[in-house]
């Protein structure tokens, strides 16, 4: 069994999709678009590039989103995907990757739990945590 994230987007699913798959190192190993999908007549001509599902593998982890409907989009809060690493270069790398045109929450430093802990809002508001614990 496995628990995957599901984020959902106001017609930006596809750039945020592109944008982890660069900053995370993954892939996307799936890409439906609604006018690609059997309800393609049934769907507005101006919503048929939206993704209807995607999928984005990344260092044995995964994440899934799509682009919500008009008028049915909840920007996200009180949730955060939390990538946790073995190495400090790798908090690093995810970190910054992350935060590119989007906003600090909490730099990247050591705290008393991690070797490396920080949090960002990316530039399609998805919060991430990066962190990197130390040692027990």
């Amino acid at each position: 069994m496995k628990l995957i994230p599901y984020l959902n987007f106001d017609g930006q699913c596809e750039a945020a999709f592109k944008f982890y798959e660069q900053a995370l190192g993954g892939k996307i190993v799936f890409m439906l678009t609604h006018g690609n999908s059997p309800m393609a007549e049934q769907t507005a001509p101006e919503w048929r590039d939206k993704i209807m599902h995607i999928h984005l593998e990344f260092n044995g982890m995964a994440v899934m989103g799509s682009d919500c409907p008009p008028g049915y989009y909840q920007k996200p809060q009180g949730v955060s995907l939390s990538i946790n690493v073995d190495k400090i270069a790798d908090a690093e790398r995810f970190y910054h990757a992350l935060v590119k045109n989007g906003n600090i929450t909490m730099p990247l430093d050591k705290t008393f739990w991690a070797e490396r802990f920080g949090m960002v809002q990316d530039q399609f508001g998805i919060s991430w945590m990066i962190n990197c614990e130390k040692e027990v």
